[in-house]
């Protein structure tokens, strides 16, 4: 008779999870791929993949190789005086830059979507429906403005740290904050 619960020995199964989800995203974008379909390219459970991650948003994170989460960020970015909302994302983002354990993954992610058509719609949706649509409905702003931050924040870590462009990559990151939070804040001001 077969025991029950986990196999003894190592499991790799949370890594098989990772790499079909890669795999799905990348040839279905993020709104093709479905926890079922990732489950049974993985050969496990679907209920394995929220054990492991929770959710689909999760998921996409680890797959991607993320350093955060952006949704565990928002609230702590959402939060506080709106007037300060600029700065705050402004100094955040700037700050997973800064860190070269967290500018690795960031970059892979840049260079991959400016490349790749598969990648950018996967990114693309992800951001969509996922992270501006909650920054839009949370500042009461419409849509195009949340994605007028995000393109904001795009060009400057592509000129500062992909193209490199002096003034921007030599400037200290409070000197950005103030020419660029006040440009952010704008765009979220009803």
């Amino acid at each position: 008779m077969a025991r029950a619960g986990r196999r003894p020995g190592p499991s790799e199964t949370r890594e098989e999870i990772v790499a079909a989800a890669r795999k799905l995203f990348a040839e279905q974008g993020y709104d093709g791929a479905t926890i079922r379909g990732i489950a049974a390219e993985a050969r496990v459970n679907a209920a394995l993949l929220h054990h492991f991650f929770g959710t689909k948003q999760q998921l996409f994170v680890a797959a991607m190789n993320l350093p955060v989460n952006p949704l565990d960020e928002l609230p702590r970015l959402l939060s506080g005086p709106p007037e300060r909302t600029g700065e705050r994302i402004v100094r955040m983002f700037l700050g997973l830059w800064a860190e070269p354990r967290s500018r690795e993954p960031f970059l892979a992610i840049v260079r991959s979507v400016s490349g790749n058509e598969q990648a950018a719609t996967m990114m693309r949706q992800f951001l969509t429906r996922v992270v501006l649509s909650r920054v839009a409905e949370a500042r009461g702003v419409p849509p195009l403005r949340a994605a007028a931050v995000a393109s904001q924040l795009i060009g400057l870590v592509m000129l500062r740290y992909v193209v490199r462009v002096p003034a921007l990559a030599d400037a200290d990151d409070e000197e950005l904050v103030a020419l660029v939070a006040p440009v952010i804040q704008s765009y979220l001001t009803p």
